[in-house]
């Protein structure tokens, strides 16, 4: 049985080269995600509904039993998943992508318990999050990320300029009420109705269904317009300046990685030299010769390196 468990969890997960049924098993999974997508498009069309309605029935069946069969084998092998925590299953019914796997097949069962439960067909959208787990591309996890890293780096930049931007919408509405509230009381009766242009002006959305016609309204809506694009080049700035900080990083990484031997010798001589020009000294000890004249350092198990400050 655990050799069972064992494989069926290589199965269900990322499907490693050469392993076929997990391959299969992912084509499938993917297949039938976006076969229930199309389904769910194609069934809004009255005259296709009208007539292949029982084909949508037996295929949304079908789906619904492969997706809970699935959901049941991952909760049965969460002990592999996570073998270092108290309790796997509890752990796993409560993760992200266990949620999603959840709210794809609850709407179908559903409606066994209660009467009228339409509306949350409409939750079969959460299997196209189902995509994240089926594509498996690395490449793209990685850039995943880098995107979390960002955010989460400028996460006290980017909470402070959304701070400043509904401050900013807040006084823009208030000053609006209270020039355009005496000519357009049915366009601007109170300062939220009047948030509301404030949010299309300084996203410079505009539908144009709101605007000001007095002198001052109108030169008060340009000095915002113009805030507004600045506003919303704040966070933009933020998130570019961590993009280029991270993958800055990430490219450095990967060059000294790609580094041949003699490249990693010669970059640590440039390093020592400028370390002790800022008053480090490095002392280096091998147990069968002394160089001490060396540019290069030595980088071979029976060498070690180590600094220490000038002063």
């Amino acid at each position: 049985m655990r050799r069972l468990k064992q494989r069926v969890f290589e199965i269900i997960n990322k499907a490693e080269n050469g392993d076929r049924a997990s391959a299969i098993f992912d084509w499938t999974i993917m297949i039938l995600i976006a076969l229930s997508i199309l389904t769910i498009i194609l069934d809004s069309f009255q005259v296709i509904h009208d007539k292949f309605q029982a084909a949508f029935q037996i295929f949304e069946i079908i789906t619904v039993i492969v997706f809970t069969f699935e959901y049941m084998l991952r909760i049965w092998t969460a002990d592999l998943l996570y073998p270092e925590a108290k309790h796997p299953r509890l752990k796993y019914c409560f993760s992200f992508m266990a949620i999603i796997d959840l709210l794809a097949i609850l709407p179908f069962y559903l409606p066994f318990f209660s009467a009228d439960l339409r509306f949350l067909r409409m939750m079969r959208l959460f299997r196209l999050f189902r995509l994240l787990r089926v594509f498996k591309l690395g490449r793209y996890f990685e850039a995943l990320h880098v995107i979390v890293k960002v955010i989460k780096a400028s996460g006290p930049q980017l909470v402070m300029s959304v701070v400043i931007c509904f401050f900013v919408m807040l006084f823009s509405a208030i000053i609006m009420y209270e020039v355009e509230n005496p000519v357009q009381p049915e366009q601007f009766p109170n300062v939220l109705s009047s948030l509301w242009w404030a949010i299309c002006t300084l996203t410079t959305v505009g539908y144009g269904d709101v605007y000001p016609i007095t002198v001052v309204g109108r030169f008060f809506a340009s000095v915002i317009s113009l805030v507004g694009i600045g506003i919303i080049a704040i966070p933009t700035g933020i998130i570019a300046a961590g993009f280029n900080q991270i993958i800055s990083k990430e490219q450095d990484k990967d060059s000294i990685e790609a580094m041949t031997d003699d490249d990693l010798l010669v970059l640590q001589g440039k390093l020592n030299k400028q370390l002790s020009k800022r008053g480090y000294i490095s002392v280096i000890s091998k147990t069968e010769e002394e160089d001490k004249g060396a540019d290069k350092l030595c980088l071979t198990n029976n060498c070690t390196t180590t600094l220490r400050s000038g002063t």
